[in-house]
């Protein structure tokens, strides 16, 4: 099973008895058997069949429209029934404040660590002291969250940390070709920050498609 990401402009997909044709103006026809493909991307101007969505909506291939820089849209996905214990739920926990300061501060907890662990990785070898200091720092943000009564102070050490980590990230660097200073998007402005934001995108699919699977409810 694979994810399709259709990015070529003017991309036509139809479908044919079993398989998915790729249509370009460029390029020959490229076909993909159905039973292959998981999950649809569409970035962009792409265009699709009606017996495409049937298909997809049939077997339950979720469709995510895309602007041309992966800004999301929409998505198109076929449910066959839906939970509603899970969905009654969710919309319980929805209103529960302890529940969301928690969940946040364990979700922002594990990004913080992750940032650290990778800039300790990477640094084993250079032993940069700019970005050890950095990475004493993004600890210190971590202890902090404890203390966080708040979403927004979550969010304010978050931030804090994202400053501390992109510009140590691009010292660590090796490719003279690749300079990163700091975090841009909409639109990235260069080849490091289109990558991360292409990554963002795809992690954002993946999360999203999950919780549709699992019968919540993305409005909540």
């Amino acid at each position: 099973m694979c994810d399709l990401y259709l990015v070529e402009q003017g991309t036509y997909l139809r479908k044919d008895q079993g398989r998915f044709v790729l249509q370009s103006r460029r390029d020959e026809d490229l076909e993909i058997p159905i039973r292959e493909v998981e999950r649809i991307l569409l970035f962009g101007n792409i265009h699709l069949s009606t017996a495409a969505i049937a298909i997809c909506l049939g077997r339950q291939i979720p469709v995510v429209f895309l602007s041309q820089t992966g800004q999301y849209k929409g998505h198109l996905w076929g449910v066959e029934r839906g939970d509603l214990e899970a969905e009654r739920r969710q919309f319980g926990q929805y209103a529960d404040v302890t529940f969301q300061l928690e969940t946040a501060r364990s979700m922002i907890r594990g990004k913080l660590t992750n940032s650290r662990q990778l800039l300790l990785r990477l640094n084993r070898k250079r032993t940069l002291e700019p970005v050890a200091q950095v990475i004493e720092g993004i600890q210190r943000d971590v202890a902090a969250l404890e203390r966080a009564e708040t979403l927004d102070q979550l969010r304010g050490y978050e931030g804090m940390t994202a400053a501390r980590y992109f510009p140590a990230l691009g010292q660590l660097m090796i490719n003279p070709d690749l300079v990163f200073m700091k975090r841009n998007r909409r639109p990235p402005k260069d080849p490091i920050n289109s990558l991360l934001s292409f990554g963002y995108t795809l992690l954002f699919n993946n999360v999203m498609s999950l919780i549709l699977a699992e019968g919540l409810n993305l409005g909540c």
